[in-house]
């Protein structure tokens, strides 16, 4: 019994750890924990940012250079959002 419990404790803890990464709230260290964007690409985003929140998707694809919509599809699989949305 006692094995099972810790084992869903350090699940849950598991599943928190797996948070959505808003982007126009994330630090450069937040952006570069999801897969596909590093220090070059969210060096863009966050330049692009600085001039104004990202509104939605299409927004961020728009005026992010070098992030298409497939880029985009990628990065909210891995738990990126835009104002709380994920990419449908």
């Amino acid at each position: 019994m006692l094995k099972k419990l810790l084992f869903l404790i350090v699940m849950l803890s598991a599943s928190v750890c797996f948070a959505a990464v808003e982007i126009n709230q994330a630090t450069a260290a937040e952006l570069d924990s999801i897969k596909g964007i590093g220090p070059a690409m969210s060096s863009k985003i966050l330049d692009e940012r600085k001039k104004g929140n990202f509104k939605d998707w299409s927004d961020f694809s728009a005026r992010v250079k070098g992030v298409a919509d497939a880029t985009a599809t990628k990065f909210s699989a891995q738990g990126l959002t835009v104002n709380g949305a994920a990419k449908k």
